[in-house]
């Protein structure tokens, strides 16, 4: 084997570097976490910094973080795989100092300190606040939906439970028929089934009558609790329906502002629901307020249109670009839209595509909205009213605060590049924690537990974002400034 580079003789002596820190590069990412953790006010925050003072010692949670913040940075959430990684990892025996915690001590920090790790995720923020990293004023918003661990079959709805009491009636039925049928036969020929086939029919029966309680202590609960949905594994996670190829599944939606310029997570929630509608003016809120900026627009899809959601962003002075999704009755039959009529602010009527005046009639009530009412007396003598309406005359509504909405519209016309920039910008960074998290993605039940996850998933992506921008030891620097 000459011609190869040959290793050393693993029984050979060796003298190796005295000092545990000769192991770990300048520029290990390691080194930046030991640093992040050494400026963190752990008892603030809510981590018990103060041990009983009786029995064996705890460990400090300064070493329990560094060991979450390294595992979630490498794609090791597991408890068991962080112990094991703590006794051979040599990044991590630096960043322990050679302790090795059992998994299940690590896995009790991860639950036992929900909020104040959900904490240490808005302190990593502020930080890159204070570096200047989150100088802009443009986020974008999407929201994902993420796998629980529940499985679809352990999540059940009354329609899904109507469907299933549905098939166990009709395979009793089944069932009771063919016994019916084997009486007949031994009755008129004095044949019996084999045993073994009557045996197989009668457990069939009992087990379905078990599924049928099953279901039925189900459809009890929900009486009870008046739950919608009820999912077995973990409670909180809800059947929500995601993309074409996979239309449905049970899981959390995650809500998400990422700041456009350095495309960091400035603002994230983890929610039940399984739409996007009213989630604008929290999430727009949210981002502001970490951003600390006057001015801010925040840019989504159409998903979020939502009239209240809109005026209520817009009211706290946060510019809203949103796509209006197109629902319109007429324009499906190929009649005039409600945007080819031109509304006139000054006179108060809309212009209809035959150039005569919609004027004002009266105000109405529709779900707690104020909707004004135009039409105009000259459509029945109208050359397109075919091409209009088939009522007697064609009727415009106008909601009282539709002037915001219009601008809204106008930002988004004048500027439609902007929808580029929220893709770019916000879908980037859930496709990576969702390769970080692998197919099974969150591994905790329960919403607290998911969102305290779902916050270390975002601390990861963060840090690994600035140490990308800045270098580790320029992040350093900063971070000890």
């Amino acid at each position: 084997m000459a011609q190869f580079i040959e290793g050393l003789d693993r029984q050979q002596s060796m003298l190796l570097p005295e000092h545990l820190d000769d192991y770990v590069d300048k520029n290990s990412p390691v080194r930046a976490i030991d640093a992040f953790t050494d400026i963190l006010d752990l008892a603030s925050l809510g981590f018990n910094t103060r041990p009983a003072a009786t029995g064996r010692p705890g460990y400090h949670p300064g070493l329990m973080l560094r060991i979450y913040i390294y595992g979630y940075l490498n794609q090791v959430q597991s408890s068991r795989r962080l112990e094991r990684e703590c006794g051979r990892n040599l990044e991590l025996i630096w960043l322990t100092g050679r302790l090795k915690p059992d998994f299940k001590t690590i896995a009790d920090f991860r639950k036992d300190n929900g909020p104040a790790l959900r904490k240490v995720c808005q302190k990593f923020v502020a930080l890159c606040r204070n570096m200047d990293l989150l100088d802009g004023d443009v986020v974008a918003i999407d929201g994902s939906r993420f796998k629980a661990v529940n499985a679809k079959a352990k999540n059940y709805t009354r329609g899904k439970l109507r469907q299933k009491l549905g098939e166990i009636d009709a395979a009793v039925a089944r069932y009771l028929s063919e016994l019916d049928r084997a009486d007949e036969v031994f009755e008129q020929t004095g044949t019996v089934l084999p045993e073994a086939r009557m045996e197989r029919t009668l457990r069939k029966l009992e087990h379905l009558q078990k599924e049928a309680a099953r279901y039925r202590s189900i459809e009890q609960r929900m009486d009870d609790t008046g739950e919608t949905q009820v999912s077995l594994s973990d409670p909180d996670a809800r059947s929500m329906a995601t993309t074409a190829r996979m239309p449905r599944i049970v899981g959390y939606n995650v809500q998400t502002a990422v700041e456009a310029h350095n495309h960091l997570i400035v603002a994230h929630e983890v929610t039940m629901l399984g739409y996007d509608r009213d989630a604008v003016s929290m999430m727009a809120a949210a981002a502001r307020d970490e951003m600390t900026t006057d001015q801010l627009t925040a840019i989504v899809d159409k998903g979020y249109y939502k009239s209240e959601e809109i005026v209520a962003s817009e009211d706290a002075g946060i510019s809203v670009v949103v796509p209006k999704p197109v629902t319109s009755n007429s324009a499906a039959r190929g009649q005039f839209d409600k945007a080819d009529f031109a509304y006139d602010s000054v006179e108060d009527v809309y212009v209809c595509p035959a150039g005569e005046n919609l004027t004002y009639r009266f105000t109405g009530q529709q779900d707690g909205k104020a909707i004004r009412s135009y039409w105009s007396g000259a459509c029945a003598d109208c050359v397109i009213k075919d091409r209009c309406t088939t009522s007697k005359e064609r009727r415009v509504r106008r909601w009282e605060k539709e002037d915001v909405l219009e601008r809204v519209q106008e930002r988004l016309d004048a500027d439609p590049a902007q929808l580029a920039v929220r893709s770019m910008t916000v879908e980037h960074p859930y496709g990576t924690i969702k390769s970080w998290m692998g197919a099974t993605h969150f591994k905790m039940r329960r919403l607290k537990n998911v969102a305290t996850e779902m916050a270390l998933h975002v601390l990861a992506y963060n840090m690994t974002r600035v140490m990308n921008i800045m270098g580790i030891p320029a992040m350093i620097a900063a971070m000890k400034a």
